[in-house]
């Protein structure tokens, strides 16, 4: 019986022995469980965190380039914004030099304008020169007086050596014949009521040759043209009427040239005998301001 209780005490305690071995297995494995999923979760867990860091990362990088997106968009819009400024200011420099265009362009119809109308006083002078010039050298083509009518400007040249001695500024008798026949035909033209509203000024012009200084030659061409002037126009010379006489005063000058407009031979040696002489001309009204014009107006057109 002993035995027995002793057998049956070796089989309990067997028994719990094996019981608690195999929880004891039951234990590890439960452990190894968790140990495992506590070691996945870990895994995921730092895979989910390189995950976030990845994504905060790719957000960083993001927003650094949105901020170099704002950036580049503000200076871009700066960069708008200058060229609106300038496109600006070209707008009114390019509205400022339409305007300029137009006022330059109206200038040039006026010039045009004036300019045509200057032509036609011109073409009227030329045509009013041209009729004098034919109407004297008409008048003295067949005269024993010794003169020439220049082609071009109606210029009257009159040998110094018929109006005065060599060197001397006193008109000779013979040049006082010789004014007292020349100037009642050359006046009953110029001063004609044809021509007579057309001419501005008769200038009597003295020159000499070039023998001698300049000074003295001056001095001694004005006194000549002056001896003309006095005999043309003194109260007791008779060969022109009071009228006539009046008229003349009203737009006769004197000019002395010294010998600063020689004539010169074929040679271009000065011709002595035919620088002393005395010229007689006339300008017509506006001429001079017609030619200042012409000579503008081909100066603007030449640029």
């Amino acid at each position: 019986m002993r035995r027995a209780y002793s057998r049956k005490r070796d089989e309990e305690t067997s028994y719990w022995l094996s019981y608690s071995d195999m929880m004891a297995g039951l234990l590890l494995c439960f452990v190894l469980i968790i140990s495992l999923t506590v070691l996945r979760s870990k895994v995921q867990y730092d895979q989910k965190q390189n995950e976030l860091l990845g994504k905060e990362q790719e957000l960083i990088i993001q927003s650094e380039e949105l901020e170099n997106e704002r950036l580049t968009i503000e200076e871009q819009g700066a960069k708008l914004n200058a060229q609106e400024l300038k496109l600006s200011e070209q707008e009114g420099r390019l509205l400022a030099q339409q305007k300029k265009l137009e006022e330059q362009s109206q200038l040039l119809k006026d010039l045009e304008k004036l300019m045509g109308e200057q032509q036609a006083k011109l073409d009227n002078i030329i045509g009013i020169r041209s009729e004098l010039i034919e109407a004297l050298k008409d008048e003295f083509k067949n005269s024993s007086l010794s003169i020439a009518v220049d082609e071009k400007t109606g210029a009257i040249t009159m040998d110094s050596n018929i109006l005065f001695e060599y060197n001397k500024s006193m008109l000779k008798s013979g040049g006082k014949d010789f004014l007292g026949e020349f100037m009642p035909r050359y006046l009953k033209i110029l001063l004609s009521p044809k021509y007579r509203s057309y001419i501005s000024e008769i200038v009597i012009e003295g020159h000499t040759d070039t023998d001698g200084d300049y000074l003295s030659n001056l001095n001694l061409s004005q006194q000549r043209a002056y001896s003309v002037a006095d005999y043309c126009t003194r109260k007791n010379s008779d060969f022109l009427t009071d009228r006539e006489k009046e008229e003349l005063e009203k737009v006769l000058s004197t000019v002395g040239k010294s010998f600063s407009e020689p004539i010169l031979t074929p040679d271009g040696e000065v011709d002595a005998d035919a620088s002393r002489r005395v010229e007689i001309l006339f300008r017509l009204r506006d001429e001079e301001m017609i030619r200042e014009m012409m000579e503008i107006l081909n100066d603007t057109s030449a640029r």
